[in-house]
């Protein structure tokens, strides 16, 4: 008979979508958001970019309320 203990069966801890200051631009929203994804800064900046021209009011809006609310990263 073979005892195998595991204290947790999650393999890798989930990251908290957050303001990321280390890697931040402006206020670390959209480095939050890849870093939350696991892609690109980049990529997540240049979609950003894009939809603050076709809809800028909604884009701008959910950026300011998104670095109001979103908690800093560790």
């Amino acid at each position: 008979m073979k005892y195998h203990r595991e204290y947790s069966t999650i393999k890798e801890v989930n990251p908290i979508l957050g303001k990321n200051f280390r890697h931040k631009k402006l206020s670390g929203v959209c480095a939050g958001i890849a870093n939350y994804y696991n892609c690109s800064r980049l990529l997540i900046r240049v979609l950003a970019i894009i939809a603050l021209f076709i809809t800028p009011v909604v884009t701008g809006v959910s950026y300011v309320v998104a670095s109001l609310l979103l908690p800093n990263q560790r």
